[in-house]
């Protein structure tokens, strides 16, 4: 895959220099709050930097169900600087996705923040901006795990093919392994095996292309659980193995691997 591609979601206008890799490289492997120090000083004076900045912590909430407080008040430091509607957009998408992660993960009920947020970032958000296709994806989170009914899980697939489109246009290949894996579960909820398959078969390779570390283990348990024996014990293996070397992350893994 061309490295031209964005590597990773959320991080709109960044040039792809040396801070850029240095970031990915430490976010990719668990490193949330390493890679959060090499942006503070830049998110101190730059609303940008402290949106990703925001966005970095929030999601080692989301996968580690820990450092809530030090998120919080990131997201307050970049809500305070962000000076127009695509930036304020992006921090009230963040916010919805830090809400979100406390509700799923049994933290604290936030779903009607999470709601709130994320409609305020559609209502900021311009039509064309990158941002957008994150905000389809997390609007399918909301409406896939937080209302679960048949309606609900309708909306999140058409929020996730949204975002799918939205995240090709860009060229963001990460967030399309998002959208892949998640098109593929609700695939699997409804009995269509082969449709499963593909889409997380192609969630893994994207993040093996990327070097997504934290993201492997999840996607190798998805692919092990529609694939026969002994491929599965093999792909389930290498997902322990993973989630054994960064030391149980994501957290909210740990249940599927342990009753493999």
């Amino acid at each position: 895959m061309s490295r031209s591609v964005r590597l990773d979601h959320g991080e709109g206008g960044d040039d792809g220099g040396p801070l850029h890799h240095a970031v990915w490289r430490l976010r990719s492997r668990g490193c949330w709050e390493d890679a959060a120090a090499l942006l503070a000083p830049h998110a101190a004076d730059d609303a940008a930097a402290a949106v990703r900045r925001a966005g970095l912590l929030v999601e080692r909430c989301m996968f580690t169900a820990a450092g809530w407080a030090e998120a919080e008040d990131a997201l307050r430091a970049a809500e305070a600087l962000a000076v127009d509607d695509t930036l304020r957009g992006a921090a009230a998408c963040e916010r919805g996705h830090l809400a979100y992660a406390a509700t799923v993960l049994g933290v604290r009920d936030r779903a009607d923040e999470a709601r709130s947020a994320l409609g305020r970032a559609a209502a900021l958000l311009p039509p064309a901006s990158p941002g957008r296709a994150v905000l389809d994806f997390r609007r399918g989170l909301l409406a896939e795990h937080l209302a679960d009914t048949p309606q609900a899980v309708q909306a999140a697939k058409a929020a996730y093919r949204r975002a799918h489109a939205g995240a090709t246009a860009h060229g963001d290949a990460l967030l399309c392994s998002f959208t892949w894996r998640h098109l593929a579960g609700l695939a699997l909820r409804a009995g269509e095996l082969t449709e499963a398959r593909h889409g997380f078969t192609e969630s893994l390779r994207l993040r093996e292309e990327l070097g997504f570390l934290v993201g492997m283990a999840p996607a190798l348990a998805a692919l092990a659980d529609v694939q026969p024996d002994p491929e599965a014990g093999r792909l389930r293996a290498e997902a322990q193995r993973l989630f054994r070397l960064l030391g149980g992350v994501p957290t909210w893994l740990a249940p599927h691997l342990a009753a493999a």
